[in-house]
């Protein structure tokens, strides 16, 4: 026969386990939200005067892997990237990605941040572009900007 207090205290443990398993995968889903973006050309810079658009997503999990796609129309890209720079600014080539469809691009398979461009990701400092042959440094462009 257990007291009264033992058996409060194994309710308790059980109730206390319960809850860490389930909270255990939280930060994880908080931190690989799906994310939508839109690109144009009033995000270039300088911004760029055409019909061309698109749309994207980016998921980026705990671990810092990426997986994400943009669906492009009104353009023949020559190259499509995530770059590295706050909005109003230009930056480096983080993850070039590769085409998978009739105007779809895609993050690589594997394809990780480093710790570096996962402090930009967080602080919408990352971008996708779309490159032309018309527009060598980016068509349309669209900053990620993750919901905190």
């Amino acid at each position: 026969m257990h007291t009264p207090n033992e058996t409060t205290g194994r309710s308790f443990l059980t109730i206390l386990l319960a809850a860490t398993v389930v909270l255990a995968g939280y930060p994880a889903a908080v931190a690989s939200q799906e994310l939508k973006i839109v690109l144009s050309g009033s995000q270039e810079i300088p911004p760029v005067t055409t019909s061309a658009s698109g749309t994207a997503t980016i998921n980026v999990g705990a671990d810092k892997t990426v997986r994400g796609s943009v669906t492009i129309s009104g353009i023949s890209p020559t190259a499509v990237h995530i770059h590295e720079a706050p909005a109003g600014k230009n930056g480096p080539i983080a993850i070039p990605l590769t085409q998978t469809a009739d105007n779809v691009w895609s993050v690589p398979e594997g394809s990780k941040l480093t710790d570096a461009q996962h402090e930009s990701y967080k602080a919408g400092n990352l971008y996708y572009n779309v490159h032309s042959a018309a527009y060598k440094g980016g068509e349309i462009r669209g900053q990620i900007k993750p919901e905190h």
